[in-house]
């Protein structure tokens, strides 16, 4: 998560005063303090190597597998204490305040699973034959539990250190909220082999553990490559225009912040960030000379310009993980009214994408410096989406930017170092975008 700002302290300390209080006042009366050492031991090993996720701002354990097999052998505390051994992990990375941190989150995580586990009417200590099937009810809401306070409590520390401009909501995938849950569940397998194996129970857990970290890394893995062809394409647009850096991460921003206000799924959010940081990627196969030029554009030059969306189709319609995000490369120039490029759609003829980017791609090309004007200042360019929403852009899009806008703000890019010459090719002198 980087190092944390001085804004989420207080978030920070009365999470890790929680998690002193919830084990200080105990009880420790009758704790089986070898079960402690060996799950503890568990989550030692699983937590030295955690995989890093695409963002680099996240990691993933299994850890909750040894502190659900605590809860239920040795209750709320002592899954908290099993879950405070993340401290001791080798992992490189996290900073001293980020580990201590992340300690208090599963000592948390741990002891709100074991209290609702007794409340469900499940029974601490080693399940046998006749636990089952009543131990099951309870441990799932264990389970749930878990999952629900470690992910609030992360997602609340990733809200305050979030970044202007980024929305409210942290970003935490849903794949790796059901892949935690259904990876607790081996907590209860756990618990339950050791009335045969005893402390070997969770040596033998690691081999299902091995397995799961495995198939996260694969996942991890795959995502860093999707982000760095993405990355590299953005480079290559922007090398040729210097009026483009950081233009295609801004708009993507942009999108996300749409298509979150509309409650857009999680999976089709991810496929618009990548559309919006790719929309341009068209310029490529357009001459430098006319991206740069400071006149206006001869028609040739104009159509040049109006054929980059199609490039861009063309330049990246075999990569296989954009899926939708294609549509909005290709059609980010349509309009509203049916006047816009390169097809000349018009209303829900418009890919849901292309109408997004629409809004996001104008809004950043008017607070952005370009060669002939300064930024826009931000309330002029909203009053610009809406005078033009209807006709260009979609109004319930215009509507949702302007909601997110107003919550979570912008950040403004700073003016370019070196001045380059840029045409307005979008039709309209109020909205500069191509």
């Amino acid at each position: 998560m980087g190092r944390f700002r001085w804004g989420a302290w207080p978030y920070i300390g009365v999470v890790i005063a929680a998690a002193v209080a919830a084990i200080a006042f105990g009880p420790f009366a009758g704790m089986d303090w070898a079960q402690v050492a060996a799950l503890g031991l568990l989550v030692i090993v699983s937590e030295s190597y955690a995989t890093v996720l695409r963002s680099r701002s996240l990691a993933w354990s299994a850890v909750s597998i040894a502190s659900l097999a605590a809860v239920v052998l040795v209750g709320p505390v002592g899954g908290a204490l099993v879950g405070c051994c993340t401290l001791f992990s080798i992992r490189r990375g996290p900073s001293p305040q980020q580990r201590l941190f992340n300690t208090a989150v599963f000592a948390l995580s741990a002891y709100a699973a074991g209290k609702v586990f007794v409340l469900a009417g499940g029974h601490v200590g080693q399940p046998g034959p006749r636990s089952f099937p009543g131990i099951v009810a309870p441990f799932a809401a264990a389970d749930l539990v878990h999952v629900i306070v470690n992910f609030a409590l992360v997602g609340g520390v990733l809200w305050l250190t979030r970044e202007p401009g980024q929305s409210r909501r942290p970003d935490l995938h849903a794949k790796l909220i059901v892949t935690d849950l259904g990876y607790g569940a081996f907590g209860l397998l756990t618990a339950a082999l050791w009335t045969v194996l005893g402390p070997f129970a969770p040596f033998l857990v690691l081999i299902p553990l091995v397995v799961a970290r495995w198939a996260v890394a694969q996942f991890a893995a795959q995502q860093r490559a999707y982000e760095a062809t993405v990355s590299a394409l953005c480079q290559a647009v922007e090398t040729k225009d210097v009026y483009t850096r950081g233009h295609s991460e801004r708009v993507s921003r942009g999108a996300v912040m749409i298509a979150r206000e509309i409650g857009m799924r999680t999976d089709r959010t991810d496929a618009l960030r990548l559309a919006g940081m790719l929309h341009d990627v068209g310029k490529l196969g357009v001459p430098t000379t006319v991206l740069q030029k400071s006149g206006k554009l001869t028609d040739d030059e104009y159509a040049a310009i109006q054929l980059h969306p199609m490039r861009g189709l063309d330049i990246v319609r075999e990569i296989g993980f954009l899926d939708e995000a294609l549509a909005g490369i290709m059609h980010h120039h349509e309009r509203i009214d049916g006047k816009g490029y390169p097809m000349g759609l018009a209303g829900d003829e418009i890919p849901e994408f292309g109408r997004v980017l629409g809004v996001a791609d104008a809004f950043d090309a008017m607070t952005s410096t370009r060669s002939y004007r300064g930024a826009r200042p931000i309330p002029e360019a909203i009053e610009e989406l809406r005078r033009w929403a209807g006709l260009q852009f979609d109004p319930a899009f215009v509507d949702a930017f302007i909601a997110a806008l107003e919550r979570d703000g912008w950040k403004t890019p700073e003016p370019p170092p070196v001045a380059a010459d840029e045409a307005d090719s979008a039709g309209l002198p109020a909205i500069e975008s191509m």
